[in-house]
């Protein structure tokens, strides 16, 4: 195993699978056996999800931005405590911690707390963004990656790594192995925003990104055999 603690990014759309929208439970339960495999083996596993599946505030022009992120902070709620469930299915132990209080639903964000449920082998859910307005869920990732002392972030997406253009749009696209964090921010290449691209720069957190649709993808990148990008930090 390469990594021993890692923290797991996923879209809302990743859990959405065909449909664009809602749950796919057949895709999230794929996601969660996937996730039991590896903390039976004793990796620690920590897990920050996107709102995309429910709301896109950014596009609206007829909402405020506070109030459209505040909507997409829920959304990121409502996917954490499904996928929770989903995981609890499977046979894991979870705890969803989230910035503000939430009710009985999720617990107030704690570090200790949150050493302590990974320490017993726990999943655990960072829900609910940073708490505030303006952020994408790209910076929590980032934030409390390095707040955990995770060993890499494991970012999920729909395709299988960063090209140098869409491979949708360009055929002859380039696919990187390994990309420095400098190139992404100085570039500005959207791997993620460049908010939690510079804190992954200042604080050397590396990343890989990957194609979650692969069989086995989230396991083979725990082992070091995934067929992503590899985002460095030296």
């Amino acid at each position: 195993m390469k990594y021993n603690r890692v923290l797991l990014k996923l879209s809302g759309e990743a859990l959405s699978g065909d449909k664009g929208t809602g749950f796919d439970e057949k895709t999230c339960i794929g996601v969660a056996e996937q996730i039991k495999t590896l903390v039976d083996e004793g990796c620690q596993v920590a897990i920050v999800i996107g709102g995309g599946n429910f709301w896109r505030g950014r596009t609206s022009e007829t909402i405020q931005r506070n109030q459209a992120d505040q909507i997409g902070m829920l959304a990121t709620v409502m996917n954490c405590i499904y996928m929770s469930e989903i995981c609890r299915h499977v046979g894991l132990e979870t705890q969803v911690f989230t910035p503000f209080e939430c009710s009985s639903f999720t617990k107030l964000f704690s570090r200790d707390c949150a050493e302590e449920c990974l320490g017993s082998g726990k999943v655990i859910f960072f829900a609910g963004g940073m708490g505030h307005p303006y952020f994408s869920t790209d910076t929590p990732t980032a934030l409390r990656a390095i707040e955990i002392e995770a060993d890499v972030i494991l970012a999920a997406k729909s395709i299988d790594g960063v090209y140098d253009s869409d491979p949708a749009q360009n055929p002859d696209a380039k696919k990187y192995d390994t990309l420095p964090i400098s190139r992404v921010i100085d570039e500005k290449l959207g791997v993620m925003d460049l908010t939690a691209a510079v804190l992954c720069y200042e604080n050397k957190m590396p990343m890989y990104v990957f194609g979650l649709n692969e069989e086995n993808s989230i396991i083979n990148c725990v082992n070091g055999t995934g067929n992503g990008t590899e985002i460095t930090v030296d």
